[in-house]
């Protein structure tokens, strides 16, 4: 296998030890064969994975500190669908060249993440290659608590954080090259995990999960592994002002914050009577959440418009093996 060389290769990884971050758990980090750590009494471990590529998941003129912050983010993001709290990376990061530029950049946008939620980046490996980054997260847990995606029950009110559909709509004008909001495209490129929601739900919702792919085919996971249907009121979206500006028309708008993906919000079921304490749990989080449709009996999910007509879907999400940046 093509390697940058050892020299070359080594000088990288010091550059990521110096900025790895540190935490007592942190027995052993970068520099040997493997990390150890010690994982406190009680608690239970999440795991989750993602792979960035160049062209596919980022567009090709992302500066490396958005790359660096979006690569841990969309990790994070997982976590916090399962109601964890972040404690380790391990980061493996293929590149052209060993360029000491791009890595310091990389690292900016990765390590501000990292410190903000408390992550040590613990291990990995670096070689040449077409530009990808991925990541390994760790997150704690007290057994028994984890947030999944098979507990959602009939007549349950379906959720959604934030704001959907803003990080399709930056991707959709950078393809057009025309006009570019700005706002939208920072949405794309640097999404918050909302891991402060995350935690805060694990006592009130029955099922979550992030929304990568686009609402209508990550709500349609969790239907699947719950054996149950939805609703989804599209008049009811939670919809960002500058989003609405830029795409006025209602179709457009709804098949990107159904379809487009990237926007890492998280979407959850609970029970009616729950309500009231998420929007307290909430309070003090970055951002609320917003009731979009309420949990049915029968299979399949069906799409409101506000006249109570049916909306149908030209596609329900992003496809890793379509178009690329699709």
């Amino acid at each position: 296998m093509d390697r940058a060389t050892p020299t070359a290769e080594f000088a990288l990884i010091e550059r990521i030890r110096a900025r790895a971050g540190k935490r007592d758990d942190v027995l052993l980090g970068i520099g040997d064969d493997a990390a150890i750590l010690r994982p406190p009494a009680g608690m239970e471990l999440a795991i989750s994975c993602d792979t960035l590529v160049a062209g596919r998941h980022f567009p090709d003129d992302t500066a490396p500190a958005d790359i660096g912050w979006k690569a841990l983010a969309v990790n994070l993001s997982d976590l916090a669908a399962m109601g964890a709290q972040p404690a380790w990376a391990t980061l493996a990061l293929t590149l052209p060249e060993p360029d000491s530029d791009w890595l310091d950049g990389f690292l900016d946008g990765f390590c501000e993440l990292a410190e903000a939620h408390g992550v040590a980046l613990v291990g990995g490996d670096t070689t040449r290659g077409p530009l990808s980054v991925t990541l390994t997260v760790h997150g704690l847990l007290p057994a028994g608590t984890a947030l999944r995606r098979d507990g959602a029950g009939v007549n349950e009110d379906i959720w959604v954080t934030g704001t959907v559909g803003d990080a399709a709509g930056g991707l959709r004008q950078w393809q057009g090259g025309g006009l570019q909001s700005a706002k939208l495209r920072y949405r794309l490129d640097r999404p918050t995990p909302r891991v402060d929601i995350g935690l805060a739900l694990r006592d009130l919702a029955s099922a979550a999960i992030d929304l990568s792919d686009g609402l209508a085919a990550d709500l349609g996971h969790v239907l699947a592994r719950s054996g149950v249907g939805a609703q989804l009121d599209l008049g009811r979206l939670p919809t960002s002002r500058t989003l609405a500006e830029h795409f006025p028309d209602d179709a457009t708008r709804w098949a990107l914050q159904l379809a487009g993906g990237d926007d890492y919000e998280l979407c959850f079921t609970a029970p009616a009577a729950q309500a009231l304490a998420i929007e307290r749990a909430l309070a003090s989080c970055e951002v609320g959440a917003t009731v979009v449709g309420r949990i049915t009996r029968d299979a399949g999910l069906e799409l409101l418009q506000p006249d109570g007509e049916r909306f149908e879907l030209a596609r329900a999400g992003y496809d890793q093996f379509a178009a690329m940046l699709p």
